[in-house]
């Protein structure tokens, strides 16, 4: 009896907040910060194919270069790829992550009634209004009028992904979402592209506990389903992996396990904290893509998809 053709392995990621450098250049240095952190593991296994889903230049006319030294333009490149610092070291943060938990609880008891309605939505407004342009873009897309420049975005972005996991829809899948991608895969994997068949699907840096976007996702779920699903998309059928710094402030909520109960496969988040390693002239950035990438935990889950090891 002939032996099933293994499938073909693929990863998959989409980016986050900002305006971005090229996506060949973004793309490379992704790649370049995985093939770090198997390298530092010291695990010999070959790179699936690895593609990029890039949204960054439907909001911004130009990307981000280093020929640009005004740090306040949006095409002020201050952050490049580089490898990890040597005997990277933080403080120990029980202290701050039983903060954190106490804040979680307050924050939903502040600002989410029982029904993941939004208390003082006007608040959450004014944050991201002024420190997400990009994701008040993508929330004001859910407007009616088609000709609206949101509405424009926001369906481009939601296609893009949706094109790129069809194109791979007979491929061992793993996808990556960084920053506010883990919102828009969130979005496209429940809500859109539902057929999607997903291995693992792998959060970083996520703000998907947030009250502000718990509650426009139960409020998409309600009007799609006829009640209110918070749960691990249907369309990742193994593993749900969330991984955090415990310093990354877009990342408040690390514990999106007590947020998303599993789908009817029983695939549940599983949290990880780690430690984002990423530092550019000596300042430290936990929040940053490239750190995630080499961070030992997601390397570890990277190398038994690779390998067919989970379980």
């Amino acid at each position: 009896m002939r032996k099933a053709k293994a499938m073909k392995k693929v990863i998959i990621a989409i980016h986050g907040l900002g305006n971005k450098p090229p996506k060949d250049q973004l793309q490379k240095w992704g790649r370049m910060g995985i093939e770090e952190g198997i390298d530092n593991l010291g695990v010999k296994v070959k790179l699936p194919e690895f593609e990029l889903v890039y949204w960054a230049d439907l909001i911004y006319d130009k990307p981000q270069t280093v020929a640009v030294k005004d740090k306040e333009s949006p095409y002020f490149l201050d952050e490049v790829y580089t490898k990890a610092p040597k005997n990277y070291k933080v403080e120990p943060h029980e202290i701050r992550q039983k903060f954190q938990d106490y804040f979680k609880l307050l924050a939903y008891k502040v600002f989410l009634k029982k029904d993941y309605h939004l208390r003082y939505a006007f608040v959450s407004q004014k944050l991201i209004h002024k420190y997400f342009y990009e994701l008040e873009v993508y929330f004001n897309g859910d407007s009616d009028f088609k000709s609206d420049f949101n509405y424009q975005v926001k369906q481009e972005i939601i296609r893009r992904l949706s094109e790129t996991l069809k194109k791979h829809k007979n491929d061992k899948v793993m996808l990556i979402a960084h920053s506010m991608g883990s919102i828009i895969a969130y979005d496209v994997l429940s809500f859109v592209a539902k057929q999607s068949r997903i291995d693992t699907l792998v959060t970083m840096g996520a703000p998907l506990g947030a009250p502000f976007v718990m509650s426009r996702i139960a409020a998409h779920s309600k009007s799609t389903y006829g009640q209110i699903k918070l749960q691990t998309p249907e369309a990742v059928k193994k593993h749900w992996y969330n991984f955090s710094d415990i310093r990354d402030k877009i990342a408040l909520d690390y514990k999106l396990s007590d947020d998303f109960t599993p789908n009817s496969k029983g695939v549940k988040v599983v949290d990880k904290l780690v430690t984002n390693n990423y530092v550019m002239n000596g300042i430290a950035n936990p929040h940053k893509s490239f750190g995630y990438l080499r961070a030992p935990e997601f390397i570890n889950v990277l190398v038994d998809f690779i390998n067919d090891k989970q379980a």
